[in-house]
């Protein structure tokens, strides 16, 4: 967890709560990401270091972003500008997209496998995953050889391991013990 978190978290829920009042939830998940991608930037960094006024900061931040931020999208980077908050934003985003996931009861999974799975595959893996977290699963898959067969699952703390390799090393673990 990031340093900056404990400061990102009121900025976040407080453009949390303003977005699900306003019905705007996916704008501004696309806000913050794109000005989290801004922030992360290398001359940006440089900008953010120089010491310019939290006016002028604001300013350039604005201009860079140009339409991608509406009006309140912009009065939370000058409110984030005048409190020399900037550097937080990706933060802001992470804890934004938290709230957001929890407020939707969504979750990411990831689903590594030693073969391109079938449709099939993952809509079972998928609804087990649903039933099993009790929120709507959304599936990010890639395909790793090394497992030699099975998946990996991993949703958030959870971590599924039924991949040849992970029961190999269990065994492993096992048999030292």
């Amino acid at each position: 967890m990031s340093d900056m978190t404990t400061i990102a978290r009121p900025y976040a829920k407080a453009a949390f709560d303003f977005a699900v009042e306003k019905g705007e939830l996916a704008q501004w998940a696309e806000m913050l990401t794109f000005a989290a991608e801004v922030v992360q930037n290398e001359t940006m960094q440089d900008i953010l270091d120089s010491g310019f006024a939290a006016d002028k900061l604001t300013e350039i931040f604005v201009s860079v972003c140009g339409e991608q931020l509406d009006e309140f999208g912009q009065n939370l980077l000058k409110v984030m500008a005048e409190n020399g908050r900037l550097k937080a934003i990706p933060d802001v985003c992470d804890e934004f997209m938290f709230l957001k996931s929890e407020h939707e009861k969504t979750i990411e999974a990831t689903v590594t496998s030693a073969v391109t799975l079938d449709d099939n595959q993952l809509i079972a893996i998928s609804e087990k995953l649903e039933q099993r977290l009790a929120r709507k699963v959304k599936l990010n898959c890639s395909v790793d050889e090394t497992l030699i067969a099975g998946v990996v699952i991993r949703a958030g703390d959870l971590v599924i391991d039924n991949s040849v390799r992970g029961k190999l090393n269990r065994l492993s673990d096992t048999l030292q013990s």
